[in-house]
């Protein structure tokens, strides 16, 4: 596949529109993002152009996104760029650029945030029952009776 997959760094524009469909849960907003250059002459920065996303997501990530953004959040998104261009009476009428969206977060270099893991509904696996989650810890107990690890020269 030759897809065109970007990353863009900006704020939330318009509040997320969640809407459940047939094939399943569907979001989209739409993504400001605005570069920034050091003006020499002022020695500030200074805002230039603007560009806008239209930022769709789908399924479990439409869900997460439904209640985790909101208006004037710094994320960034990565995705599918789709370029459309729409004509009306043989003149381009408008065009807009749109994100699949694949993954959306907090930009952290804006703020923080708090991640919290969503519950999946249990589903046994075929043929048997649904496997808890390891256990990784090691027991207080059984550091002192691990060997070492003997480098081989």
């Amino acid at each position: 596949m030759n897809e065109t997959m970007i990353c863009a760094v900006g704020n939330v524009a318009t509040q997320p529109v969640y809407r459940e469909l047939a094939t399943g849960a569907s979001v989209r907003f739409r993504l400001a993002a605005t570069a920034r250059y050091l003006d020499r002459e002022k020695n500030e920065w200074t805002d230039g152009h603007t560009n806008f996303f239209t930022v769709w997501a789908n399924r479990q990530l439409a869900t997460n996104v439904a209640g985790s953004i909101n208006v004037g959040d710094s994320v960034v998104v990565q995705g599918r760029l789709k370029v459309r261009t729409e004509t009306r009476e043989g003149q381009p009428a408008w065009t807009s650029a749109d994100i699949d969206a694949v993954a959306i977060g907090h930009d952290l270099a804006r703020g923080t945030s708090a991640f919290r893991r969503t519950q999946r509904p249990e589903h046994s696996a075929a043929g048997g029952s649904a496997q808890p989650e390891p256990a990784w810890e090691t027991p207080p107990g059984e550091v002192a009776d691990r060997q070492e690890p003997v480098a081989v020269t």
